[in-house]
Order: C-alpha cells, then structure tokens, then sequence
C-alpha cells in the first residue's frame, strides 16, 4: 500500500513522506540516495540551497528516468534575492518549477517577514513553485505570516518528535486551524540521539502489539497527530522499513498519550553524567598535583 498523500490549502497535493537530502547529504553528493530513494518509492525529494546537492538531487532524477509528473520536489530559500535565488534553485535542478518552496529559516526574513512573502507569493503566481510555505517558524512568526499574507503558507517544516510535542502543540493546533500542514524532520530523535529515555518503553509497548520497530512506531505516532514526515537514510533496508509504516495498523488512543506523556518528561540527560564524570576527573587531577607538590618539598 502506497504512503498516501495529503491536501494542501491550495488544493494541490502532497506524498505524505518524504526523502531529505540535509543533515549526512548536506554538502555532497546526493545521487546514489536519491537515486536509492526514488528505486524504493519515494516520490517526495526534499532539499535545500544551502545543502548544495540540489545538482545532484537532478543527477539523480535524471537517471532514474522518472517523468517530472511522476516527483514532488520541495526546495528552500537560503538567502539573497528572493526571485533570483528560485531562478538558480530551478536552473540547478533542472525543471520549470518545484512543487513546494520554503523559507528554510525566519531569522533570513525576519526583519523583513511581510515584504519577503510577497517575493513568495509573486513565485507563486508566476509558477515557478505550485505551493509556497515556511520551515522552523515558531507560532509567533507564522502568526505574523498569516496576518498579512494573500497567499497563506501551505506548510510549516519543523524539528517534531515526541520529546518536544508539548512545546509545538499550540503551533500544530494554530496551523491546522488555517489548513497549515505540519512537516517534520528530525521525528527519530527519540531513537538515534536520546535512547534510553521516558518514551523508549511506550514504543516498545505498542510496537510490540502492531509488529513494529521503535523506528515505525515513532512515524505512525507522527503520522496521528496529522503530520507529514522527512526522513533520510543511506541504507536501502531503513528505507523500506520507514514506507512500511504505511500497511500497519494505527496506533490506539492510549498509545498515542502514553507516548506523548513519556515525551513531555523530556529526553535523557546524558550530559549531567559527562559533568559529574569531569567535576571528578578535575579532582583527581588537582589531587595528584598537591600529592606531587608534597613530595617535591619532602625531597
């Protein structure tokens, strides 16, 4: 069973999952993982200016000989002219336009927020982009976004997971009140930066009743709570592992509050043990200086 889609507030449509090309890809060659990607069944590429592969992101499109029709492509504005900076985006991936622009941070436009929409909103107009929307803007920003905008974002992309849910449910509340669909990168915090933590047993609970890992537990959780995903992987096998998400079974109710419950009492805190472990080291250290320093005068 295919991942799906969902429908953006402009009425164009967008593969729930998605494959990104930052983080490990950032700043190298992308294509044998987009290339791997597509092969498994992404269709949703993400990248961004400032990864500086989006040349192989089209490398790799192009050997695969995917029609355009058959791909969504998001890319992201890192600074500089708005109009030009699309223009290199599309000249470098070598299509007519993208199926969804982004403003990667809001510091790029913060100061000038209501200005640099409409430099967005004209991308849209003109085609270049299908549908136009921000990343990492917290509820204060996309708020000020929306105030003023003709065109409202149809996306938000941000770092999601559940040890920060209850920081971002007002932000998902908002967007889903303006038709804003929540993307998230960064969902498997939970298993590649902070194992060990409140939520590991909450997966572990409810996977072991759907047959899931840890890992597909996390993207049915994300997947509940309306939200799009952006993943990555080198390995063929965790590719394959995240699209299966598709054909299990939903999560109940209670796995769904049991896993936000364990999230809101936060991640691990390995490096309160890393400062103890220093604090000693540095005692033991000044200690065998004196003990030196001792035996120095007695000779």
């Amino acid at each position: 069973m295919p991942f799906g889609t969902v429908t953006l507030n402009d009425g164009t449509e967008m593969p729930a999952i998605a494959f990104g090309t930052g983080s490990s890809l950032r700043g190298k060659d992308a294509t044998e993982y987009v290339e791997q990607a597509l092969e498994s069944g992404f269709s949703h590429i993400d990248t961004a200016a400032i990864y500086k592969n989006e040349e192989t992101v089209a490398q790799a499109i192009r050997e695969t000989g995917l029609n355009r029709s058959d791909l969504y492509i998001t890319t992201k504005y890192d600074g500089g002219d708005i109009q030009e900076a699309i223009r290199t985006s599309l000249s470098k991936l070598e299509i007519k336009h993208v199926d969804l622009y982004l403003v990667h941070q809001p510091f790029l436009v913060k100061d000038n927020l209501e200005t640099a929409w409409q430099e967005f909103e004209k991308i849209k107009e003109a085609g270049l982009s299908e549908s136009i929307g921000v990343s990492n803007f917290n509820l204060e920003l996309l708020q000020k976004v929306v105030k003023n905008a003709k065109v409202i974002p149809a996306v938000n992309q941000i770092n999601f997971h559940p040890y920060n849910y209850a920081e971002h449910k007002s932000l998902l509340e908002y967007s889903a009140k303006h038709g804003i669909v929540t993307e998230a990168y960064s969902s498997l915090s939970p298993v590649t930066k902070f194992p060990g933590g409140p939520v590991d047993k909450a997966l572990a609970a409810a996977g072991n009743r759907i047959g899931a890992t840890p890992v597909q537990v996390i993207f049915k959780w994300v997947q509940a709570k309306g939200v799009v995903l952006v993943t990555q992987s080198s390995k063929k096998e965790h590719l394959q592992e995240y699209l299966a998400v598709a054909d299990l079974p939903d999560l109940t109710e209670e796995e769904i509050a049991a896993i936000d419950e364990a999230g809101a009492k936060g991640p691990p805190q390995p490096g309160r043990k890393r400062l103890v472990n220093c604090v000693f080291a540095g005692y033991l250290l000044i200690r065998a200086l004196w003990e030196g320093a001792k035996w120095l005068e007695l000779v």
